[in-house]
């Protein structure tokens, strides 16, 4: 009887020690590494293992992701001359499912507790939040999990910007070129020439295929991941700078947060909806609900549009509405209503801003509404909902928690992950 007790308690125990040592979450002080914001945003483990010394001599030391490395070069220089379609060049380029395989096998073989991939995934993958719905994992699942992700993020690149793939919104997100016009594929010849030049002498396995998803986007002008980065010394470094100095007692909110409404008409720089918008968060500032409102909205409509919906929005309130500039932060990467909302969390835990307090949506009636009810459309595009609702306020307000959930990077969304 005394040992089938012991027996329970030690399980009990272990399940405890599990519970605490793989359920762990982001820290608000962690700071993201990498200076290139698409690369960061969209593949933050590769950027991790490129970025950090230890890792990076691991990974390139290793006798089997060595060979990997060289038969992506091999194939890559091969197709050069063998080449006859855009799709047997991007063929050579993409992750393909027993490449995938064989890395997770590596990096499951090459983990040991303490050492320099345990210490990544502890001090980093953890903590950066970007793999957050892998955090029940062990730290060795963690790293797989998010390997994989990341190779398929960036196939997913390819098949777009390269391909000619449709994206989840093809009016907005499309390629540029017409994967059909004979033109193209020596466009496709040069950018796989060009990778190929650039890699030829890399260590490390993923590199290649990395570097070429990035010039697909690059190559297409979707760089819209990294607009108006770095936001914190940039467009947004006074209010950054301001949220140090709040006494949040004081006010009920975080922030008041206008979702994003763009022009569908070429050369409109701020819709109707967006000045109205504005107009209305603008009171609920002035009346002190919070010490800060954010606009956000990337530069979504019309396709391909030069005007950031955020930006225009900032520009109208500090000049028609009066706002003080060191009230507005700004989200320049949202493309839909279910990402203002994440990339509201975001920042509110980026800037180390109360992460349990709630914020406001402020907006008009129809949209505040939807807002309200768009818990299944977050579910399908986003695999989870980036806040938990509070009260109504108003026809046009309504109560927001952010979720730490919001942190996750979005694989098939390269323009906004």
């Amino acid at each position: 009887m005394k040992r089938e007790l012991y027996s329970i308690l030690l399980l009990l125990i272990l399940s405890f020690t599990a519970f605490y040592t793989y359920g762990q979450t982001a820290d608000q002080n962690y700071k993201l590494v990498g200076s290139n914001f698409i690369q960061t945003k969209n593949y933050y483990l590769l950027t991790l293992f490129q970025n950090n010394a230890a890792v990076k001599q691991l990974l390139s030391n290793d006798p089997e992701l060595v060979k990997l490395t060289q038969t992506r070069l091999d194939n890559i220089k091969s197709s050069l001359t063998t080449c006859k379609d855009p799709l047997c060049f991007t063929q050579t380029l993409k992750f393909s499912d027993d490449e995938i395989k064989t890395v997770s096998d590596r990096l499951t073989n090459l983990y040991k507790t303490g050492n320099v991939l345990d210490n990544l995934v502890k001090q980093h993958v953890i903590p950066s939040g970007t793999y957050q719905q892998f955090n029940s994992l062990s730290p060795v699942q963690i790293l797989v999990n998010a390997w994989e992700q990341d190779a398929k993020a960036v196939n997913y690149a390819i098949e777009v910007y390269a391909e000619g793939r449709k994206p989840n919104y093809p009016a907005i997100d499309s390629i540029s070129f017409n994967v059909k016009n004979r033109s193209y594929l020596n466009l496709v010849y040069d950018a796989s020439a060009t990778i190929w030049d650039e890699s030829k002498n890399e260590k490390l396995f993923f590199v290649p295929s990395m570097n070429y998803a990035l010039h697909c986007l690059e190559i297409n002008e979707r760089d819209d991941a990294a607009n108006d980065e770095p936001m914190i010394s940039g467009i947004n470094k006074n209010a950054y700078n301001r949220v140090k100095t709040i006494n949040w007692a004081k006010y009920k909110y975080t922030l008041i947060l206008i979702p994003g409404a763009g022009p569908d008409v070429e050369g409109v720089a701020l819709s109707a909806e967006g000045m109205l918008r504005c107009r209305v968060a603008a009171l609920r500032y002035f009346e002190g609900l919070a010490p800060f409102i954010m606009t956000s909205g990337g530069k979504v409509h019309p396709y391909k549009t030069k005007y950031c919906e955020a930006d225009e929005m900032k520009k109208y309130m500090i000049e028609k509405l009066h706002v003080p500039e060191n009230v507005i932060l700004v989200d320049p990467h949202a493309r839909h209503t279910t990402t203002n909302m994440r990339n509201c969390a975001r920042i509110i835990f980026r800037y180390g801003m109360p992460f349990s307090k709630p914020y406001i949506t402020s907006t008009d009636k129809s949209q505040s509404y939807f807002i309200s009810n768009m818990a299944a459309r977050c579910e399908k595009e986003l695999g989870y909902v980036p806040y938990k609702l509070g009260k109504r306020l108003s026809d046009t307000e309504q109560e927001f928690y952010p979720t730490i959930e919001s942190l996750r990077i979005d694989n098939d969304e390269p323009l906004d992950p």
